[in-house]
This record gives structure tokens, sequence and C-alpha cells, in this order.
């Protein structure tokens, strides 16, 4: 096969591959949200099968749009990505069900691995609001 033929496979098959759809809100769609719940204790199952403990939102979906405007409930579950871009322009990743919001300032968690690295977002520098599913095989606890 020659070099052109692998390239061009691979380049459809890059293409062809199915994505992950992202979600759009509002930072005040985001605070409105948060501000409805408070976290609580919550049980999930990690892609490497041990049971986790902690702190998560108690929102059951995420109300958000597409990007042609069309309004959506997500739902919430632990493999859900939330991508915060700040007026610096400085982007951050963290599991939306692990996020909280105390006072103006977002707090969330960007790994299931260092459950105590945290994020610290005030609310007023936050300029767009990304969420998807991230694909991990994070799943609820029985």
């Amino acid at each position: 096969m020659s070099t052109k033929r692998i390239i061009f496979c691979i380049a459809i098959a890059i293409v062809s591959l199915p994505g992950c759809k992202t979600y759009y809100l509002t930072p005040a769609s985001l605070q409105e949200q948060l501000l409805t719940t408070a976290p609580a204790e919550t049980r999930s199952i990690s892609p490497f099968g041990q049971v986790l403990t902690y702190q998560a939102v108690q929102l059951n979906t995420i109300r958000c749009t597409d990007k042609k405007g069309v309004a959506i409930e997500l739902a919430v579950a632990p493999n859900i990505e939330m991508r915060i871009t700040q007026a610096s322009g400085k982007r951050r990743s963290m599991y939306f069900d692990r996020t909280e919001l105390r006072g103006d300032t977002l707090i969330g968690h960007p790994s299931w691995i260092i459950p105590t690295l945290t994020y610290e977002i005030p609310i007023s520098s936050i300029t767009k609001v990304e969420v998807q599913n991230g694909g991990k095989r994070l799943r609820s606890a029985p």
C-alpha cells in the first residue's frame, strides 16, 4: 500500500470518528443552577473499579444549549466535564458534578486521581462555559 493511500485512510478514519458533543451555558445560567443545590455525599465507580465517595452537586440535569442555540437538558453524571474560559484567556477543565458555588467563587475538581486538587474561579471572570460527556468510564454506584 502506498504512503498516500495510508495517509488518506488515516485521514478518513479520523474524520469519521464520532466526537463528543459540546453544550454551552452562560456564566449566569451556571451560577443560577448551582445556587439551587448544595453538594451532598455521593458514590461513583471509577474506571479502575473502585467505589469513590465524594461531595457532588445534587442536580439531575443541566439546562444548556447546543451550538445552534437549541435548549437541551443534559443528564448530570460523574463523566460530565466542564470547561471554563476566563477573561484572561485561561481555560480550566473539571468534572461538573464535583463543582460548587461558594459565595462568588466556583470551586471545581479536575482530577479523580488527585481528589484534593481544586480550582477556585471567580464567577465574574468567567466568559464561557462548555459541558460535554468526556467519554470516561465513570458511573454512579448503586
